[in-house]
């Protein structure tokens, strides 16, 4: 797991777990707290799939040590799952829940593409120099600058 569903719900305030139940008010504290745990367990095990999907194709999936930058993006994802259970409004608060979302989205298919690194080529988790770059969260790649004012004189 890339996180678990303590993390996700310390994400999420206390008004919002009233929304994510839904119509039956809990009023019991325990209860309601059980009640989150199983629906945030779920939404954990569905962005835990969903990275793995992105990752297989570069990455041998689960990591047996989960670079730190992939729980971040899997709080963001599960907290996203959670809320978008009773839909997203976009003129509301939960705009910021998608906007995350997105943002996570959006950086792993730049993983899958190969356009950025977790740094965690090997089996353990980071191999040799990428070790470091899985602590500090990921690297960018580019290609050399085409373009210049050097090469560009005279144009």
């Amino acid at each position: 797991m890339y996180c678990t569903s303590e993390e996700v719900l310390e994400m999420i305030k206390e008004d919002m777990m009233g929304v994510i139940i839904g119509d039956e008010y809990i009023e019991d504290e325990e209860e309601r707290r059980r009640r989150m745990t199983e629906l945030a367990d779920a939404a954990v095990a569905d962005a835990c799939a969903e990275i793995d999907g992105y990752l297989a194709k570069r990455y041998s999936v689960p990591f047996t040590r989960t670079p730190k930058v992939l729980n971040k993006f899997a709080k963001d994802i599960a907290v996203y799952n959670l809320v978008s259970r009773t839909g997203i409004d976009e003129g509301e608060r939960e705009k910021t829940y998608l906007t995350r979302y997105n943002a996570a989205i959006s950086f792993l298919l730049n993983v899958a593409k190969g356009v950025i690194d977790i740094g965690a080529n090997g089996e353990d988790g980071g191999a040799g120099g990428t070790e470091q770059a899985a602590a500090n969260g990921f690297n960018m790649k580019s290609s050399d600058r085409v373009f210049s004012r050097g090469s560009m004189k005279g144009w």
